[in-house]
């Protein structure tokens, strides 16, 4: 039952994800219709089967305001894939400004980046540029979406449609 479940507005258009438990209380309560279930799971009471649902769609559209992600640690270094953006090392990893912040760099998305611990010392107090350290990948702000569909680790074959969809 670890697995997730993704819920649809009623103009199919995402708005989270949640746990089975919450989307079939959702559907049973009928407050969603199931979308999509996986094939050959099923819940079981003592008296009925019910299919194991993989996408939800509420009945009543729900205004969502806009739903960015939250910038910490973890989200920071699952957009730069856990990994340096200047040497594409995997351990020792630790969050840099790319634009220092001893000279007024913000501390936000476009410019924190992934870097290993040799790499960060190595930059130091000096931009890209000036160290001669071009990132493999720019900083960028994720979006909900993007987010959910490159980042989540929980991806579903069934849920790439819904998550191309560019609204």
């Amino acid at each position: 039952m670890g697995q997730k479940v993704l819920i649809l507005n009623a103009d199919y258009s995402v708005i989270s994800i949640c746990n089975v438990p919450k989307a079939f209380l959702l559907v049973y309560l009928n407050k969603a219709e199931l979308v999509a279930d996986i094939p050959f799971q099923n819940l079981k009471s003592v008296n009925s089967t019910y299919p194991f649902p993989s996408i939800i769609r509420l009945y009543h559209y729900v205004k969502v305001p806009y739903k960015g992600v939250v910038m910490t640690r973890q989200n920071l270094f699952r957009r730069d894939s856990n990994a340096c953006v200047y040497c594409g090392s995997k351990s020792d990893l630790t969050i840099d400004h790319v634009y220092p912040k001893s000279r007024g760099g913000k501390t936000n998305w476009e410019n924190l980046v992934t870097a290993c611990r040799r790499c960060n010392s190595k930059k130091g107090h000096l931009t890209p540029d000036e160290a001669k350290m071009p990132m493999q990948t720019p900083p960028f702000k994720p979006s909900f979406i993007m987010f959910v569909r490159d980042c989540s680790g929980s991806l579903q074959e069934t849920w790439l449609p819904f998550l191309n969809k560019r609204r």
